[in-house]
């Protein structure tokens, strides 16, 4: 008796794992992203039947047009004078370089520290270093590989506006990256 109910048990079981699903018309998509009725693919249907047009545009991709923050005028990190500190204006920049470098992890860039006129060439290098590390360190704390990035100091030997207006010393105070 034991074997008689363990029998009609398994057919039970198995008979409830059956499908009523038709899979002969199954719409697959081809490469030309046009919805393909398999049955046409296979001879047995319409070869005109169940062809659809997409209208989906397609888009080009291309590594430089990924991200939008990453134009000229947001690659850079303005500093208060004589700090290295990382203002809160600059978090939005950060974190879409982030995104930029995670996204691909054979990106890499430069992280070039930069001063203004004041101060002596010594000084200045080791602020402008100081400033590009506190970038790279930000990075980095966003989950950005430490491979993917260089700190260099160009302290004032690079300055982005010449003159010695305030407005002009603000522009040099700063942090850029340099994609490669």
């Amino acid at each position: 008796m034991k074997k008689f109910v363990l029998l009609v048990s398994v057919a039970a079981v198995l008979s409830a794992c059956g499908s009523s699903v038709k899979l002969d018309n199954v719409p697959v998509e081809d490469k030309s992203g046009q919805a393909v009725n398999a049955g046409a693919a296979n001879g047995t249907a319409n070869a005109g039947a169940g062809v659809a047009q997409s209208n989906v545009a397609s888009v080009a991709l291309d590594k430089a047009n990924q991200d939008p923050a990453l134009t000229a005028a947001l690659k850079t990190v303005y500093f208060d004078y004589d700090s290295f500190q990382i203002r809160s204006e600059f978090q939005a920049t950060l974190e879409s370089h982030a995104r930029y470098l995670k996204a691909d992890k054979t990106r890499k860039v430069n992280l070039e520290g930069h001063t203004d006129e004041r101060g002596g060439r010594e000084y200045n290098l080791a602020l402008g270093q100081k400033r590009a590390d506190a970038v790279r360190k930000a990075l980095s704390l966003l989950g950005v590989a430490d491979g993917q990035m260089e700190s260099v100091s160009f302290g004032k030997e690079k300055p982005a506006v010449a003159g010695n207006t305030e407005a002009a010393l603000e522009k040099n105070r700063r942090a850029e990256f340099s994609y490669r």
